[in-house]
């Protein structure tokens, strides 16, 4: 079944609502003396994350309630669903919890399987990035435009952390950082936004789930740039956990070589 060729606008408008009801929370929580606990994959939550997937989750339960939902804090429902909305209220909790606001929430909307809609949003520097099938990029209201052309001799390339890529993935992790000009770590899905506005060249990772990356697929695609698997394989609800991002086809391509030897 085919998806969709271009996304409507209530969506993207409802999308919008997410996000601004996200943000609220996520700003009340920042900077503040909250408690940080840890989840069995030891990775830390707040209140922060948990208050704004549920204020979205109510959002969705109301507006499209035959739609499905899975969220990085309160699981899967109807995951089969022709509409599914993926959540991570906070990509990037250890920097919200440090007080550095490279962080963002993420929000993507999947028509049968296929990233069709997708936010990233820095509530705190109010900075959002929205992608949506069909239509161009936008970051805060104005066209996004990946960096094109670039030799990956020249490229800048970031990672949320080089620890990611420990153990068998040291070394096609290695081949990749050493062909590159500059590579910078630390931003979470903050360096995504920065690819689709070519400011970066390549954003690769591993060790992810798919509430880290659909939001990304539209917004970069949108913008210019590609977003796969390792492979080369198109990201969906199955997908992951290891992904790289370039700002256009030839680049990703030399990027996935190097990442296969």
């Amino acid at each position: 079944m085919k998806t969709i060729a271009k996304c409507p606008a209530s969506y993207i408008t409802f999308a919008d609502e997410l996000a601004d009801a996200a943000g609220a929370i996520v700003r009340r929580y920042f900077r503040t003396k909250i408690k940080v606990l840890g989840k069995s994959d030891a990775s830390p939550v707040t209140i922060a994350d948990r208050k704004a997937e549920a204020a979205m989750r109510t959002l969705i339960a109301k507006r499209y309630p035959t739609h499905g939902i899975v969220g990085e804090e309160y699981g899967i429902d109807r995951h089969d669903a022709e509409f599914v909305w993926v959540l991570d209220p906070i990509d990037g909790t250890k920097s919200f919890i440090c007080g550095v606001p490279v962080f963002g929430t993420l929000i993507a909307l999947l028509h049968r399987d296929v990233p069709v809609l997708g936010i990233i949003d820095q509530p705190v520097i109010h900075e959002r990035w929205i992608g949506a099938v069909g239509r161009p990029t936008r970051f805060c209201g104005r066209k996004a435009v990946t960096r094109r052309g670039q030799a990956i001799a020249d490229a800048i390339m970031f990672s949320t952390s080089p620890q990611m890529f420990r153990g068998p993935l040291a070394e096609p992790y290695g081949r990749l950082r050493d062909a590159v000009k500059l590579p910078r770590y630390g931003t979470d899905c903050y360096a995504y936004g920065q690819l689709a506005c070519g400011h970066i060249d390549i954003v690769v990772e591993a060790g992810l789930k798919p509430h880290d990356f659909l939001a990304q697929v539209p917004i970069i695609e949108g913008a210019g740039g590609v977003l796969t698997d390792w492979e080369g394989k198109p990201l969906r609800l199955d997908s992951g956990p290891r992904i790289c991002a370039a700002g256009d086809a030839k680049l990703h391509r030399q990027a996935l070589r190097l990442l296969a030897g």
